[in-house]
């Protein structure tokens, strides 16, 4: 069935942080070289991440991957940015009022926040916490003040937190609602949690890019391994989990391949894309 499936396959695109790239923030030789192979072969090769769209342009070169991309969905589908196509947008930001409950909502917790713009990473006090995730994502970090900073719409807001206060975290947000505005929330990784418009998931993203290059949902193979990849997973003709994905997102894989750390990536391209094995 797998195989039937991958003679279909028109493009790829991978999460980042915890599947494309390793725990030492680089891609793996063989998976770059996987990636030069199914390009050459014409399949259209991206990525799909919670990064902003700018922070990803900044780290290709740095992650060994420059000139090997042909589109990006950032911001967890709310931005699109085609190299391909010259096209870039923005969808469905939440509203400074919402993030500014948000952020009062949790208030008595021992969290920050951020909000991702233009390759930099917006928090409204400086501590350990942005700290921590700056380094982790090597992206800039500012603290401003957010009563400005969000007089206007802002993609998506996160909570960061120590991984112990994770639960808590979660705890928390079942009871959250506001009677104007709509949102939805889910954990992206260890230390966030992050609240953005409901329309607004990686699939959506994914939907915009097959238009722009006329392939179908089911001609796409996508690789994750978070919460926040269990859309996309769901929905693709292949959807490859890594095997250090969560459970939520393994439970709709078609394949769940090596972790981040072992060429998970570019050995299933090999083996059922390339066919070399």
């Amino acid at each position: 069935m797998l195989k039937d499936k991958v003679r279909q396959v028109k493009a790829i695109m991978c999460d980042v942080d915890g599947t494309l790239l390793t725990d030492k923030h680089i891609v793996s030789p063989l998976t770059v070289e996987a990636i030069k192979k199914v390009r050459k072969k014409g399949i259209l090769f991206g990525l799909a991440t919670g990064r902003d769209v700018k922070s990803v342009k900044v780290l290709l070169k740095e992650w060994g991957i420059d000139g090997l991309i042909d589109t990006i969905v950032g911001t967890g589908g709310a931005e699109i940015c085609d190299f391909v196509f010259g096209v870039e947008n923005e969808s469905y930001p939440l509203e400074g009022e919402l993030i500014h409950e948000v952020m009062s909502y949790y208030q008595d917790m021992d969290v920050n926040f951020a909000v991702p713009y233009d390759g930099t990473l917006y928090a409204p006090k400086d501590d350990v916490l942005i700290q921590m995730l700056s380094q982790e994502d090597k992206v800039p970090y500012e603290v401003v003040d957010f009563s400005e900073f969000l007089k206007e719409p802002r993609s998506k807001v996160m909570i960061v937190c120590q991984p112990s206060m994770m639960d808590a975290v979660i705890e928390r947000s079942k009871t959250f609602k506001n009677e104007k505005y709509e949102s939805t929330a889910l954990k992206t990784a260890s230390i966030l949690f992050e609240y953005m418009d409901p329309r607004v998931n990686k699939t959506y993203g994914l939907k915009q890019v097959a238009a722009l290059h006329g392939f179908s949902m089911e001609e796409l193979c996508t690789f994750g391994d978070a919460d926040n990849d269990y859309d996309m997973t769901l929905h693709a003709g292949i959807g490859v989990v890594m095997a250090n994905g969560s459970e939520k997102t393994k439970s709709a894989a078609d394949y769940i391949t090596t972790d981040n750390n072992h060429d998970g990536i570019g050995k299933f391209i090999n083996r059922y894309i390339l066919q070399e094995e």
